[in-house]
């Protein structure tokens, strides 16, 4: 793989969802990510020498991106097919226990004021992300609904205005985007604020400093 393509080595600690979006993002650009279904599934008019040639370039591109331990677990998997399966089957569960405490993670997330909403939003969306993963279906509404309901006691007024202040259903990324907007603006106006009493304290200390001399004049 050239340099510009190249991504941090999947070890089995970080985070296996996003290390497979690269590499299929990786395998697109080299142009060959049909080829992780195996030689089956690419067109019949290449040749047989060209089929092996673009699995072989996928098989050694995915062992170039693995730490040596994950490389052990997978490396005598007979085709790029059953290694990349085996790597779907260890570092992205679909066990129950790990559906249920990614459930619980979404159900009871809670944004606070301490730390930036823009954070925070996308904290919310990796737990998506990690459900969508495993294939755990949620409507759009429902999403768009909890995420207002985990937004903390500041956005209150927004809260109800997008709950019931419009008429049809919310969606996700509409409330999320006017989120943004609040917080940004938010910023603004406290940027404003801090600027506009620093300009008052700065003229009162020179006014202070102005009548001391005229006192001292006199």
């Amino acid at each position: 793989m050239g340099s510009k393509w190249d991504i941090e080595k999947f070890t089995g600690d970080n985070d296996f969802e996003l290390w497979k979006v690269k590499m299929e993002a990786v395998l697109i650009q080299q142009k060959c990510v049909k080829a992780l279904k195996g030689e089956g599934s690419l067109p019949v008019t290449m040749s047989r020498a060209e089929k092996t040639e673009m699995v072989d370039k996928v098989r050694s591109a995915i062992v170039l991106c693995l730490g040596d331990k994950v490389l052990r677990e997978v490396a005598k998997e007979p085709t790029v097919t059953s290694m990349w399966a085996k790597l779907e089957s260890l570092y992205m569960t679909n066990s129950l226990a790990h559906r249920q405490f990614l459930k619980q993670q979404f159900y009871s997330f809670k944004m606070v004021e301490s730390k930036a909403i823009m954070e925070q939003l996308t904290e919310f969306n990796n737990i998506l992300d990690d459900l969508e993963n495993i294939e755990v279906q949620l409507e759009d509404e429902d999403k768009a609904i909890l995420f207002l309901c985990s937004l903390p006691k500041s956005f209150e007024s927004f809260k109800d205005n997008m709950l019931y202040g419009k008429e049809g259903t919310v969606t996700l990324e509409e409330v999320q985007a006017a989120s943004r907007t609040k917080e940004l603006t938010k910023s603004k106006d406290l940027r404003i604020h801090e600027n506009s009493e620093g300009l008052s304290v700065s003229r009162g200390n020179g006014g202070g400093r102005g009548n001391r001399r005229k006192s001292g004049n006199k």
